[in-house]
């Protein structure tokens, strides 16, 4: 009995090494993390993982999701915009999360026109968040696609929800605006 135990903590510690890849193929040779925060992250992945996979079995392959210290970093391409903003609410449910940092791409043919115009919206969107004093622009994650501005995050309170929609409605050229931000007293960390 003690060896299977043995093996079950080796499999367990193996599959949480301190040599991992983060982001875009970046190693990590040193994790600061410990053995706990390292199982914890690799639960949070597979949860988050197989929820998605229970939605829909083409985000098996389509999508990827790590997880460092609470934070989740999604990547992948999906065929709707949609998609990507139901994928990021599952992640932002996912327990223990602290951010969600979205790179899903959005399939089909964009030109570089609106490409260039969108990262020019997004960034409008992000100076005016860091420059706002009422907002803490770390806490949202920003999309646009087609001059649709999709707002992902935590805001404190009603005021700073307010504050971050009405920046967006200040920038020139933006189509619609979905916000998905939740308020810091409606998560919970006991929600599935």
């Amino acid at each position: 009995m003690r060896t299977a135990i043995n093996i079950l903590l080796i499999v367990i510690l193996t599959s949480c090494s301190s040599m991992g890849r983060f982001g875009a193929g970046v190693d990590i040779t040193f994790d600061p993390r410990t053995i706990g925060m390292q199982i914890d992250d690799t639960i949070m992945q597979k949860n988050l993982s197989t929820r998605l996979t229970l939605l829909d079995k083409k985000y098996f392959l389509s999508i990827q999701s790590e997880v460092l210290d609470g934070r989740i970093f999604l990547s992948g391409k999906v065929d709707e915009p949609e998609e990507k903003i139901r994928i990021t609410k599952m992640a932002w449910e996912t327990k223990g999360v602290r951010s969600v940092k979205n790179a899903i791409t959005i399939k089909g043919q964009t030109n570089f026109k609106s490409t260039a115009k969108d990262i020019l919206i997004t960034s409008q969107l992000r100076t005016a968040l860091i420059i706002n004093k009422k907002t803490k622009s770390r806490n949202y994650t920003l999309e646009t696609i087609n001059k649709k501005i999709y707002i992902f995050g935590i805001a404190m309170d009603h005021e700073e929800k307010k504050e971050v929609i009405n920046e967006a409605n200040k920038i020139y050229d933006v189509l619609e605006i979905y916000p998905s931000i939740y308020l810091a007293t409606e998560l919970s960390r006991n929600k599935l």
